[in-house]
């Protein structure tokens, strides 16, 4: 069903130098909010403790970080579990202590704090060689998709089109990745997962766009390039448009009632497909037509002429 109907196209393109600079503008203050401020690394990359326990009423976060930083852990990350009853403790690594202790004395702590019993749900421990391996595999892992699709599009569409679609997918990780950096959100596998996850919509998205674009140009014989481009996002604007409400709409339901453990999934993958969306329309078309794409690079080669043909028969 279409929710939108269009009459002629919208000018897209009449904006791409705009949306250009802006992207490259966010680019570089992105980069440079990385090499300044970094990425707030969660423990799963840089090592520590993880201690959940149960409380028999609602906790009082305030006062357990209180009574924890009077212990002498003012560092710990104390966050609701699923519910108001249920806590999780981060710790970050403590040279030549035992991790029994630590987690003995986080219990007793945390005990002060209720009239009852508090229970002991999880411990875990991360070690700091296992977080650095973490780290660069989840490095490793965002290099390789985005190889792999720059030669998955290489193969399917012409080469400014491919450049234009890796170039927007980098756009769009580097931002997201500034938003981390800006706001220093705690960046962990869950946020990685988020990041792989906003690379496969978002290069879904730009191939839709895509496979219209070279439908338009063999449709379209008189048009220009950015009219042709102008025409092929309209088309594919409701899909779009349709596709980014209802992701959107499940995203706000997982950010505000999915708890602690998920709402840094839920910001990156919001964040990272409004920036995605955009791309699409502005990015990766408006660099593809800016390298000269035409229509001559986008119609099939002419079949090979047979052998005989174009020869007068012989009498």
């Amino acid at each position: 069903m279409r929710i939108f109907r269009f009459t002629d196209s919208i000018n897209f393109m009449r904006y791409k130098w705009p949306a250009l600079m802006l992207s490259a503008l966010l680019v570089l203050g992105s980069l440079g909010l990385l090499f300044t401020k970094g990425i707030n690394w969660g423990l799963d990359f840089t090592g520590g403790t993880v201690i959940e326990v149960g409380f028999a009423e609602n906790a009082d976060l305030t006062q357990v970080r209180a009574i924890l930083a009077e212990r002498g852990y003012p560092d710990a990350v104390v966050q609701y579990f699923g519910s108001s009853q249920d806590v999780a403790i981060r710790i970050s690594p403590r040279e030549g202590i035992d991790q029994s202790r630590i987690s003995n004395e986080i219990l007793a702590a945390v005990s002060q704090t209720s009239s009852s019993a508090v229970e002991m749900r999880r411990i875990e421990f991360v070690g700091p060689s296992v977080g650095d391996e973490l780290k660069e595999q989840g490095g490793l892992a965002m290099l390789a998709a985005l190889i792999g699709i720059l030669l998955y599009v290489g193969m399917r569409f012409e080469w400014r089109l491919s450049l234009g679609a890796v170039l927007a997918l980098g756009h769009d990780v580097i931002i997201t990745l500034g938003l981390f950096s800006l706001l220093q959100l705690e960046f962990d596998l869950t946020v990685l997962a988020a990041i792989l996850a906003l690379i496969g919509y978002s290069i879904n998205d730009t191939i839709v766009v895509f496979d219209r674009i070279r439908e338009s140009f063999r449709k379209l014989r008189d048009a220009t390039a950015a009219e042709t481009v102008n025409d092929a996002v309209t088309a594919t604007l409701n899909r779009t448009v349709v596709t980014s409400l209802t992701t959107i709409i499940v995203l706000i339901v997982l950010f505000y009632m999915g708890g602690a453990l998920i709402h840094n999934f839920a910001t990156a993958l919001l964040f990272g497909i409004a920036i995605g969306t955009y791309s699409s329309v502005f990015v990766a078309s408006g660099i593809a037509v800016q390298l000269g794409l035409n229509r001559e690079d986008m119609l099939p080669p002419p079949p090979p002429e047979k052998e005989g043909e174009g020869t007068e028969p012989l009498l």
